[in-house]
């Protein structure tokens, strides 16, 4: 596997939290949601051994603390703390996967910082933008009022896995994540609008991603005509939304096969 590192990077306004692992080319993993730096393992696990796997805590989650506890960082914020920590462990360009919300900031990322990526994986990003219906499903997200509505919007089923798979409950710490998404980091999706331009001047090659089982779900949807504007193919994994959860071996194989025909 290699050697594990953990270290605190110092930002404007925060202590982020990273972790390094495994040998090989450096692949930054940015989670989605209330996910930390741990929220990836599933993956990350099945690619140390190819590559060196990079995860963090976003700010306001986890072991990332926030200077202010009342901030409420916004989509550029967070893109700003992936720059820095990407200059903080690596002077080269590098790959990039993002899931969800993850694979938005990697969005912005690239618009504010392509040198520093060579290839962007953007899985199922939230980014209702590129939707020629995004005013109804705004409002369908506006009007959530339970899990299992948001679940049947995101396409989050944890029923269909891969066996041996398991999902324990959650923690004190995750239970904290989830209220710090839900009331900061989520509002701030819909407040947020990519240039288009720069996306489509970008020198970072960027593969949209989708859930295979993921259905009519909007973030797949998403990812779909972010492909068609940019012209570019969109890479199928096992699973819905959460594939990278609930499908770990496949969608970890999918992963390093886009990107061995990247040549990352």
């Amino acid at each position: 596997m290699g050697l594990v590192n953990e270290k605190t990077l110092r930002v404007p306004g925060a202590d982020l939290f990273y972790r390094t692992q495994g040998s090989g080319p450096l692949l930054l993993l940015i989670q989605g949601g209330p996910g930390d730096a741990d929220g990836t393992h599933g993956i990350a696990g099945r690619l140390v051994k190819h590559y060196t796997v990079l995860t963090y805590d976003r700010r306001g989650l986890s072991r990332s603390t926030l200077d202010d506890p009342g901030e409420v960082p916004g989509i550029g914020t967070h893109a700003d703390d992936v720059h820095r920590l990407l200059a903080d462990v690596t002077s080269e360009p590098v790959a990039v996967f993002g899931t969800s919300f993850g694979a938005y900031l990697g969005l912005e990322l690239v618009s504010r910082h392509p040198e520093q990526v060579k290839l962007l994986v953007a899985h199922e990003p939230p980014a209702t933008q590129f939707l020629s219906d995004e005013k109804e499903t705004l409002a369908r997200l506006d009007a959530i009022s339970s899990d299992e509505e948001a679940a049947a919007l995101l396409g989050l089923d944890f029923d269909e896995h891969e066996p041996g798979v398991e999902f324990p409950p959650l923690t004190p710490r995750q239970e904290g994540n989830q209220v710090f998404f839900r009331t900061r980091d989520a509002p701030a999706v819909n407040a947020h609008r990519f240039d288009e331009a720069l996306l489509l001047a970008t020198r970072t090659r960027i593969l949209p991603a989708a859930g295979a089982a993921s259905g009519t779900a909007f973030a797949r949807r998403c990812a779909e005509e972010l492909a068609r504007l940019l012209g570019n193919e969109t890479l199928y994994c096992s699973g819905g939304h959460v594939g990278l959860i609930t499908h770990p071996a496949a969608f970890a194989a999918k992963l390093r096969g886009a990107l061995c025909a990247g040549s990352y």
